[in-house]
């Protein structure tokens, strides 16, 4: 920790696993309305979008799948590291092929995956904290966070 545990922002530590809550929440919205439309609407649009940027088709499929329901994971906390993995993998691929060339602030640039990602970059590492799915079904845990 950057503080120091005995200063004024102590108290915020408490408050973690309501950040952690917060950072869920976020992402798992945003990918689940993100992949809704793909899923429920345009999944073989969505498909032959991701066959014209060079990749295998059954990709779109792929990926569709895994912002609908890594969100619904993500949003919950059920399985927090390894859906936030996912759709780290996801957002990367979707920078890198249809967001880059945009520049980080351009029409569809990738400013906001960027942002997305990093919100899931965290989650991998710190878990889907005290108040998640995981936590409960670890029998209580420590919530991603171990306090010396």
């Amino acid at each position: 920790m950057v503080f120091n545990r005995e200063g004024p922002l102590r108290h915020l530590d408490r408050l973690q696993p309501l950040a952690l809550a917060v950072m869920r929440l976020a992402l798992g919205v945003i990918m689940v309305v993100h992949g809704y439309h793909k899923v429920f609407g345009g999944l073989h649009h969505h498909a032959q979008f991701v066959a014209s940027l060079g990749l295998p088709a059954w990709l779109g499929y792929v990926s569709a799948f895994a912002e609908f329901f890594g969100g619904i994971l993500v949003l919950t906390g059920f399985f927090t590291r390894a859906a936030a993995f996912v759709l780290l993998v996801n957002l990367v691929v979707a920078i890198w092929k249809v967001h880059w060339h945009n520049g980080l602030t351009g029409d569809h640039g990738y400013e906001f995956p960027l942002a997305a990602a990093a919100l899931a970059f965290a989650l991998i590492f710190f878990g889907g904290g005290a108040i998640a799915f995981d936590h409960v079904l670890r029998g209580g845990g420590t919530g991603g966070f171990r306090h010396s």
